[in-house]
């Protein structure tokens, strides 16, 4: 084998080396991609100009795409939900919804974690919040310590796969796919995971009711019905609006992340400002009045005329907002807000700008022919492929971060996925097939041991009293909970499509198209032109 033909393993070798020293990712990308660039130019593989490519893709494709400006919007909306107390809400309401039952403190942290993946879309921000709220409440009434700090964990990470997850915008955009169906793709595993979860704690309660115990109910009646209405309510409106925009096409991933960045800021003034009487008259008007706008808008004048109708409820929100302003509670969480927002979009963008260093080379020396040939000469064709990707982006999970898999290794393999399982499913749903089941595939990151993020969260704010390992043992269950989810996924590829390949309403037998000829023509051509003379 020549220096050629070694110039791809070598620089993926090269990579993993400079991680497991614990250099950062994004300057070990870009370090590793000039170093082999060089390398290739001394060698003759390449001149200096192909690396001209760098700057173009960085300054055109990366800087330019809109899409990317839906992380900041959807990372500072699930920041201003978490501190202003959203989740305290929901875990409080489902707690004493489902509290009298065997289970039900696991119950509620399940479907609280599916509610705010769908809002926040950050595991840290979430899995510290339930953990702060329930973790105390769960060891007061005895509840199994590694059955607790396994739910607390696995809720957390349901926000890598339910809408508006940013693991499936970024997904969408290295795929080359749409953001829409992306998200019409993960519901049908989202709502299998947060069933498989809720049937672990069900066979947890038959099995060994002492592990999770009944709570008793301190709300009855119309006392708890408010409760739940005021805990669910304002999640829902949210997530109808910035999911039910997007996938209906009314709406770009950019825009509707503004306007959950905005309807964020409205719930916690609306939560935590002391707004008088007229405040609350004038918002109300403010939010009727868009609404109504957007009814009409989305029936009559389609796209156009519902985008304008958000204006309407500017005004009201300006009026919320210098009410809050004046509010030192609300100025502070806005400037938390913006600070984790601000760290974690500069985080992707270096990643960003270091894997495209990476990939513009890795090309360069045939990187991507090497990785097809690998890939396809595998045994077992479709299932063997998908097979050995998982396990591949398993083990890659021990080290890396959702983000760094994203953008090193999924542009990679989406050519190969693109080509071997389009027969399976059909060329326009492959990518979102494949792209699901990574995305199922990549939560186990933040779980197992002994590198899972959400483990380290948990071990933050958990008690003294609770130990390091009930946290890790805790987590197996869960982890091969969602390895089972992976494998169903690839096993039921319809879990996946059925909302995409929803069958159309038009009878194409009935399709009638008149053609007129204009005014100052004479009769129409015939359909079918006469045989020319011989």
């Amino acid at each position: 084998m020549t220096l050629l033909e070694l110039m791809p393993p070598l620089m993926f070798g090269g990579l993993v080396v400079f991680m497991l020293f614990g250099y950062p990712v994004s300057f070990s990308l870009a370090a590793v991609g000039l170093f082999f660039g060089f390398i290739s130019i001394n060698i003759g593989y390449f001149d200096l100009s192909f690396l001209q490519a760098i700057p173009g893709r960085i300054f055109g494709s990366i800087l330019s795409n809109e899409l990317l400006l839906a992380i900041p919007f959807f990372t500072f909306m699930g920041a201003i939900l978490e501190k202003c107390g959203l989740a305290e809400d929901m875990l409080e309401s489902m707690g004493q919804l489902f509290g009298p039952i065997p289970g039900g403190l696991g119950y509620s942290t399940i479907i609280v974690g599916f509610i705010l993946g769908a809002i926040t879309g950050t595991v840290a921000a979430q899995v510290i919040a339930m953990a702060m709220i329930s973790l105390p409440v769960m060891m007061r009434y005895k509840y199994d310590m590694r059955y607790a700090t396994g739910v607390l964990a696995a809720s957390g990470t349901i926000t890598q796969l339910v809408p508006p997850s940013l693991v499936l915008v970024v997904l969408a955009d290295q795929m080359g796919k749409s953001v829409g169906d992306m998200y019409l793709g993960a519901w049908g595993p989202s709502l299998l995971q947060i069933a498989l979860f809720a049937a672990y704690t069900f066979y947890l309660a038959v099995v060994n009711p002492s592990a999770v115990p009944p709570v008793p109910r301190t709300l009855y009646g119309r006392a708890l019905a408010v409760k739940c209405l005021w805990g669910i309510i304002p999640s829902a409106v949210l997530i109808f609006l910035v999911l039910g925009t997007i996938m209906m096409g009314l709406a770009t991933p950019t825009e509707a992340g503004a306007m959950g960045a905005i309807g964020s800021i409205v719930l916690a003034v609306v939560r935590n400002a002391p707004l008088t009487r007229a405040d609350r008259w004038i918002f109300g008007a403010g939010v009727a009045a868009a609404l109504a706008g957007c009814a009409i808008g989305a029936v009559a004048f389609k796209s156009p005329s519902f985008k304008a109708a958000f204006t309407v409820v500017f005004a009201a929100v300006i009026w919320l907002c210098w009410r809050a302003w004046q509010t030192t509670e609300l100025r502070d969480l806005i400037v938390q807000a913006g600070q984790i927002t601000m760290r974690i979009t500069a985080m992707v963008a270096f990643i960003l700008v270091g894997a495209t260093c990476f990939s513009i080379t890795f090309q360069g020396v045939d990187g991507n022919r090497w990785v097809e040939h690998m890939l396809t000469s595998l045994p077992g064709g479709v299932w063997g492929f998908l097979i050995a990707v998982n396990l591949f982006v398993f083990f890659l999970a021990f080290f890396l971060d959702f983000f760094e898999i994203a953008f090193i290794i999924v542009p990679m393999l989406t050519p190969v996925a693109q080509k071997i399982l389009a027969p399976v499913v059909g060329p326009d749903a492959a990518l979102i097939w494949f792209g699901v089941i990574l995305c199922v595939n990549m939560q186990t990151s933040f779980m197992h041991p002994p590198f899972g993020f959400a483990l380290f969260y948990l071990r933050s704010v958990a008690p003294k009293e609770v130990k390091s390992s009930d946290i890790y043992w805790g987590s197996i269950p869960w982890v091969a909970l969602q390895l089972i989810m992976v494998a169903g996924v690839i096993a039921l590829p319809e879990s996946v499509t059925y909302f995409l390949d929803a069958p159309s309403t038009v009878d194409p037998n009935k399709i009638r198209i008149d053609i007129e000829a204009p005014l100052d023509a004479g009769a129409p051509p015939p359909l079918s032109m006469p045989p020319p003379e011989k």
